[in-house]
């Protein structure tokens, strides 16, 4: 869920903790200031328990680094299991969770790590263990370090702790030993064994640190998706859970072994469960697709054919992988699910993710069980979007869990197209066009055809220009324009191609300009202050009045923004893509007009939405 929206959700006093943090740390004005001081500025209240819910959100992703700085410093106390508790927060469905279900988490964590550090230490005995010798070597090794770490300052008469210079170097030693963050954890507590907590306590612990929020009120813990991210990076977890096994679940059976062999993950459990514990363990992705997964000996040039086939093949992604270099490969695949995961956007319309549920658990019964373990979620019932959705799981997500055998048996069961790719052919059967389209707004805005191709949609890239045109009509005559199409005809030549033309009242006219851009910011003023200047004088011949030109694009360069603030000609306005696809969401929720007031249009040059928001919810 979106730190927005728990903020909405919670009283003054439940946000109290995490306020007070984000504030001091403002005070102390981190590298992003003057961004934070622009946002704080704009705002027309004093005081940051008193701004909206959307800016303290703003102002939480400016400053994450600092935030992380904050947590990763608990991890120098002896006493601290952050690890432990982090480890069970970052999981895919652990961002809601009622006391009860976070105290049986952790108990059974407990538990299990207690039984793994048995295992361990008679495997480490054991001369006849699968573990190698030079794996056991490794663990020797680290647990020698850590070791020092946390004595030396007893024997120096200090308090044991390890300093932020040490943790630095552990971190490091861990990596090029290959360890995943299970086996540090594993050596940690050989150490200092783990001792259980009380959960009240714990969870006080947590919200105090700003980590998580907990409603008194319904005994509910909450961890905002954007929180999720920060102590993922904390854990040097690359991937969400899912996207990881959504690459393992690609690879073959002989790969896996060789992942679970560096490992120490038996070789009996099935494939599915090694997948599993691959990713239990917190082994580091990008080492698992530079190393763990080639067979010994294997050369850097048979390893990048390898991630391109990966990326080509397996993923079936119609761009090249980008880099030269094994570790710049590696960053596109994480860059990439990193987008994924950042966009709001269903790969199906709601509506059709709620129908592709309904019926997968009419063909499926066993489905949602599948989901309520795989996801450790509390709820009896889980296959519902609006639930499914706050905790960030997708209809991909959902497919990724089922088998082939019962893919195919779902797919032939409702009638659906069985050539090809499976999972894109039941999401193509479950697309509404109409509303799909409209939440990928912004992604045919950037030109991502990779980002499309995930949400289940499928565009040449010489009409992406042409579909933006027609959702901006289409978003302005939801808003109540009148979107003129037969003026916009009668006023273009064939050298003046108008894209929009909004009527407002028969004489009164705003032009709309609609421009699609790849990489950065629309930048090309001096040519657009021409197109659209020819468009003014076009209308104006006619006798209408162009009280306001609009351009909308998903975003501006600041020179761009700055030009069209120093022109004197043309009524110029700019609107982002998503502010306008957020101003239609909350036109639609404020029944309170019947035609979006065109007037709001016309006071800055970049429109803020924020103001016009509420603006039209007063």
């Amino acid at each position: 869920m979106k730190l927005e929206k728990i903020l909405d959700s919670l009283n003054s006093l439940e946000k109290n903790s995490f306020i007070k943090i984000i504030d001091n740390i403002v005070s102390n004005k981190p590298k992003n200031y003057k961004e934070i001081e622009k946002i704080i500025s704009e705002s027309d209240k004093l005081g940051l328990k008193n701004f909206d819910n959307v800016v303290i959100s703003k102002i939480f992703d400016l400053i994450t680094d600092e935030f992380a700085k904050i947590i990763k410093t608990e991890f120098s106390k002896t006493s601290s299991q952050l690890d432990i508790l982090i480890d069970i927060l970052v999981r895919d469905g652990n961002c809601i969770m009622k006391q009860d279900w976070f105290a049986r988490l952790y108990e059974t964590e407990i538990k299990t790590i207690n039984k793994k550090i048995k295992d361990l230490e008679k495997e480490l005995e054991d001369p006849k263990s699968e573990i190698t010798e030079s794996r056991k070597r490794d663990y020797k090794i680290y647990k020698a370090c850590l070791s020092k770490a946390y004595f030396n300052d007893i024997e120096n008469n200090r308090e044991a702790k390890i300093t932020d210079d040490e943790l630095s170097i552990l971190i490091t030693l861990g990596k090029e030993l290959g360890l995943s963050q299970e086996e540090i954890k594993l050596m940690c507590y050989l150490i200092l064994p783990v001792q259980k907590g009380e959960i009240d306590e714990v969870i006080n612990e947590l919200k105090n640190l700003g980590i998580i929020f907990y409603s008194k009120k319904t005994s509910t813990i909450y961890v905002a998706d954007e929180m999720v991210k920060v102590l993922r990076k904390i854990r040097h977890k690359e991937l969400a859970d899912k996207f990881f096994r959504r690459i393992l679940r690609t690879l073959r059976e002989p790969q896996i072994n060789l992942i679970s062999k560096v490992h120490n993950i038996d070789r009996k459990l099935t494939n599915e469960q090694k997948i599993k514990e691959i990713i239990q363990r917190g082994i580091s992705f990008s080492s698992v697709l530079a190393d763990s997964v080639h067979k010994e000996g294997t050369n850097v040039t048979d390893k990048k054919r390898f991630l391109n086939e990966l990326w080509e093949k397996n993923l079936n992604l119609s761009s090249t992988l980008k880099g030269s270099t094994l570790e710049e490969k590696t960053e596109q695949f994480i860059l990439y699910f990193e987008s994924i995961e950042k966009d709001d956007k269903v790969s199906i319309s709601v509506d059709g993710y709620e129908k592709l549920l309904t019926e997968l658990n009419e063909t499926l019964p066993k489905l949602n069980n599948q989901v309520r373990t795989e996801f450790e979620i509390q709820d009896e019932k889980v296959l519902k979007s609006e639930l499914l959705l706050d905790y960030n799981i997708k209809p991909t997500d959902i497919l990724d869990l089922i088998s082939a055998s019962d893919l195919a048996e779902f797919v032939k069961a409702r009638e659906l197209k069985q050539r090809g790719n499976i999972v894109e052919n039941i999401l193509e059967a479950y697309k509404d066009s109409e509303n799909i389209y409209l939440e990928n707004y912004v992604n045919i805005g950037c030109r991502n055809l990779n980002q499309l191709k995930e949400n289940g949609l499928v565009i040449k890239e010489a009409d992406l220009g042409i579909k933006f045109e027609e959702l901006t009509k289409s978003i302005f005559t939801q808003l109540g324009f009148n979107v003129d199409e037969k003026l916009r005809k009668e006023l273009n030549t064939k050298k003046d191609q108008i894209d929009i033309v909004l009527n407002i009242d028969g004489k009164e006219l705003f032009i709309v300009e609609c421009k699609t851009v790849k990489e950065s910011g629309y930048n090309k003023f001096s040519s657009i202050s021409r197109q659209v200047g020819s468009y003014f004088r076009l209308a104006e011949d006619k006798g209408y009045t162009v009280s306001n030109i609009l351009i909308v694009s998903p975003e501006f360069s600041n020179d761009f923004i700055t030009d069209c603030e120093l022109d004197v000609v043309l009524n110029l306005t700019l609107l982002t893509a998503s502010s306008l696809q957020n101003i239609l969401d909350s036109f639609k929720k404020s029944n309170k007009h019947k035609q979006f007031p065109h007037k709001l249009l016309m006071r800055d040059v970049l429109i803020q939405e924020d103001r016009i928001i509420k603006a039209i919810q007063k």
